[in-house]
């Protein structure tokens, strides 16, 4: 097949947070594409096949412009760039980058970084209910909190609440010291940490204080009608179709209500139902419910856990066609 070579044009600021710490994005590159990219004096060329060429040009203009609009490029944002121009959807990157939710304490913005994240965001300004649905890392809980935070600074709600199911990571913890405050603080945690991180601890505790931020277990949920008000419930899947039912029908006049959860990963008693796959199942269909799924494509923490999320996936689907294959071989009345 043919080969050819081509220039791309990268601001010299610019070039090194493309570039990457010791060009390892550019190597990257070089892999996925079978192609050598050289720099001389500020001349990028790339060559190679002619397909291979055009996609390493795409990939790097994309990054290029994310760069000048003063994006730090991270090794997520490579490996999305080459996974959307495999699939002929090039400039997905720039698109969701225009997207900015809000900005942390310390100024750094906020957006969604894949197009399941994207799709997610935009589910949530437009319905009443949305169900986030993935693995680890997608930005589930936190690009939520990111848009209860906005609406609550631009008055669209009067207070945030947040809540969870107090349930043990397949461990037992035992007793815990202290009120009742400090027992169920280990269980939010990770709340919290999105909550400081966006909203900055001193604000955080001023509207904490005032009520109008609330962190709390589910069954604090029971008994009460929730109106003007963000609610997230994080962890779903640990909730049972009880919980769930309760939470849902708490839901009142000018709320939001985004809830999360990784079906992967429930912590119930073995042979208890999810909550969160019995809503799956019920809620389908109705005006202003949103079912949004990410997968292991979307996960935008380091990208190990992504590749470590991808392969839970091939082995869940695998042994869940293995027990179907068995399940089918064992004749009709007999038990295994």
């Amino acid at each position: 097949m043919e080969e050819i070579s081509e220039v791309v044009s990268v601001p010299s600021g610019d070039q090194q947070n493309v570039f990457g710490q010791f060009d390892c994005h550019i190597k990257k590159l070089e892999r996925q594409f079978k192609v050598s990219i050289v720099d001389r004096n500020g001349e990028i060329r790339i060559s190679g096949k002619v397909l291979s060429v055009k996609k390493a040009k795409a990939v790097i203009q994309e990054l290029t412009e994310l760069s000048i609009r003063g994006n730090i490029i991270q090794e997520q944002n490579v490996d999305y760039a080459i996974t959307m121009s495999m699939e002929e959807n090039e400039d997905v990157l720039l698109e969701i980058d225009q997207d900015c939710i809000c900005h942390t304490i310390s100024g750094k913005p906020i957006k969604p970084k894949t197009l399941g994240q994207k799709q997610y965001v935009d589910a949530i300004r437009k319905n009443m209910i949305v169900f986030g649905l993935g693995p680890a890392g997608t930005g589930k809980t936190y690009l939520a909190m990111a848009m209860a935070i906005t609406a609550f600074k631009n008055q669209e709600v009067e207070r945030i609440i947040l809540t969870r199911p107090a349930i043990e990571a397949g461990e037992k913890l035992g007793f815990l010291p202290g009120d009742l405050q400090s027992k169920v603080d280990p269980y939010l945690r990770p709340l919290y940490d999105a909550l400081y991180q966006i909203m900055g601890a001193e604000t955080f505790m001023k509207n904490m204080e005032k009520g109008l931020i609330e962190v709390a277990p589910l069954a604090y949920m029971r008994g009460r009608t929730l109106d003007n008000a963000y609610i997230i419930l994080d962890e779903a899947q640990n909730t049972t179709p009880a919980q769930m039912k309760m939470f849902l029908t708490r839901i009142g006049f000018g709320s939001k209500v985004i809830v999360t959860g990784d079906a992967s990963q429930k912590d119930l008693a073995p042979g208890t139902t999810s909550g969160l796959d019995v809503a799956i199942r019920v809620l389908h269909g109705i005006d202003e419910i949103e079912f949004c799924r990410m997968s292991s494509r979307d996960v935008v923490r380091h990208p190990l856990v992504q590749k470590i999320v991808k392969a839970y996936e091939n082995y869940e689907a695998k042994e869940s066609n293995s027990s179907k294959k068995r399940s089918r071989n064992i004749p009709h009345g007999k038990k295994q």
